[in-house]
């Protein structure tokens, strides 16, 4: 940051005009010393805008600012008036010339050059306490330095000159020491702008650094720019680095930056082509799905649809906007399918609730046949549970899960009838053992055939009905044991 320009505000004395001739007598433009405006005395800052005096033998009344009597005093004992109107000033053993004013009286040329004694006495007064300011600059030091050795050479003033040249010369020394002690607090400051301009850029470098698969590229980016702006800030609230410094911080700053932008290019462009692939996979299964969405095989079509989502949900994301448009087409298609299918069992439903009744209505007559106790009655009970049997095959499927109840119910009255007729058949048939192990032959090879049927059949309701026929010939086999 470049030093700050002090301004401030000038008063300094009228501009002393000097001549080598005398000026006209009873010249109404030529002041007199006690007619001119006393202003304040003049700050350092106004020393480097304001030119030396050149000596003068006759000088013009100029303004001052106001001074003690005393002081006036005080000075004056230091010089004398010709009588010509030439102003002396002692400087310990010597007299030297400092100028003339014949227009006016000793005491009038006397006291102008001892208030310019006291104008100059001021410039240095003024310069020690700005000395001990915080904001006075060190360029501001040497011009003023140099302006006042300039004045104290040989001043053309009245006044204790050789204690003017000393506090000069004190001035000097305190203004060097003031500038080491700034060229100090200036390095300080410089080490500390850099310590934390590279803490910045550290910062930046193990952002860099940490890059990969899993960063986080907007939260990242929110972090580069505010380092940024907290970069720009330092360089305006701060004290300006030395350029060769400054360049050096900047030039890892800024590669750190490209470092990431580079890699977040790379992913974007890998993102990209990430979406490009998922956007033509998915529309790839969507134009499966739009071939399959009216098909009524339900089971193997349902497998196709699983598959299709476990293909979806692997092909990754097409991006935000583009993944809501495609999978909108695809549920489309998939809910023309389910939603068929959904139609379909509610029917189905609905069908074998009415057949579940009817069968009941059957179980009803069925069981009204049992209980039986004689061959007769079980003839009789087996010709009407035989009419049964055949209405109720061609009723039609169940809800599974009253199938057993209802086949058990049924296989309960052929049991009783059966257990009459069997035990009639002993006492009537001396062949019985003979037919009893001819029919277990039968249902044993009827049974590994249902088998056989089970394991090949895919459909859920025709296997259920085999297992159910199954279960039938299971129970008349132990009937028979």
């Amino acid at each position: 940051m470049a030093d700050e320009t002090v301004t401030e505000t000038e008063n300094t004395a009228a501009t002393e005009e000097q001549a080598t001739t005398p000026a006209p007598e009873a010249s109404p433009a030529t002041p007199t010393p006690a007619s001119m405006p006393k202003p304040h005395a003049p700050s350092p800052a106004a020393f480097a805008k304001k030119a030396p005096a050149a000596k003068a033998h006759v000088a013009a009344p100029a303004a001052h600012a106001a001074y003690s009597d005393a002081d006036v005093k005080a000075a004056e004992a230091f010089g004398r008036v010709a009588d010509n109107g030439t102003v002396f000033v002692k400087e310990g053993d010597t007299e030297r010339e400092v100028g003339q004013f014949p227009d006016a009286s000793k005491e009038e040329a006397l006291a102008l050059y001892a208030r310019r004694f006291l104008d100059l006495k001021a410039k240095l007064d003024l310069l020690a306490s700005r000395l001990t300011s915080p904001n006075v600059k060190a360029r501001e030091i040497d011009e003023s330095l140099k302006l006042l050795g300039e004045e104290t050479s040989e001043p053309a003033v009245v006044g204790d000159v050789a204690a003017l040249k000393k506090q000069f010369e004190t001035l000097k020394t305190a203004g060097e020491a003031k500038k080491t002690e700034l060229s100090e607090a200036r390095k300080a400051a410089v080490a500390k702008a850099v310590e934390e301009r590279t803490a910045i850029v550290e910062k930046a470098e193990a952002l860099a650094a940490s890059l990969g698969d899993n960063t986080n590229w907007r939260s990242t980016a929110d972090k580069f720019r505010n380092l940024f702006d907290e970069w720009q800030n330092h360089q305006r609230t701060t004290i300006r680095i030395d350029k060769p410094e400054a360049e050096a911080l900047w030039k890892r700053f800024s590669a750190a930056r490209t470092t990431f932008n580079q890699s977040r290019r790379k992913w974007a462009q890998a993102r990209d082509n990430e979406r490009s692939q998922a956007k033509e996979a998915k529309e790839a299964i969507i134009a499966e799905a739009n071939e399959l969405k009216d098909s009524t095989a339900w089971g193997e079509t349902s497998r196709k649809f699983n598959e299709l989502m476990d293909r979806w949900k692997k092909a990754g994301r097409a991006g935000r906007n583009e993944d809501a448009a495609l999978w909108s087409k695809f549920r489309e298609a998939a809910d023309t399918f389910f939603n068929a299918r959904q139609a379909d069992r509610d029917q189905i439903n609905s069908s074998e609730k009415e057949n579940l009744a009817a069968k009941e209505a059957l179980l009803v007559k069925a069981e009204a046949l049992v209980p039986v106790k004689t061959d007769a009655e079980a003839k009789k009970a087996r010709q009407e549970l035989a009419k049964i049997q055949e209405e109720w095959d061609q009723i039609g499927y169940v809800p599974r899960d009253a199938m057993r109840r209802i086949e058990g119910r049924l296989d309960a009255v052929d049991k009783q009838i059966k257990a009459i007729e069997d035990a009639a058949w002993k006492q009537t048939d001396p062949e019985a053992d003979a037919r009893k192990s001819s029919f277990e032959e039968q249902l044993h090879a009827q049974l590994a055939e249902l088998d056989e049927k089970i394991a090949a059949e895919s459909d859920p309701k025709k296997k259920a009905k085999l297992e159910a026929e199954k279960a039938t010939k299971e129970q008349w086999l132990n009937a028979i044991k």
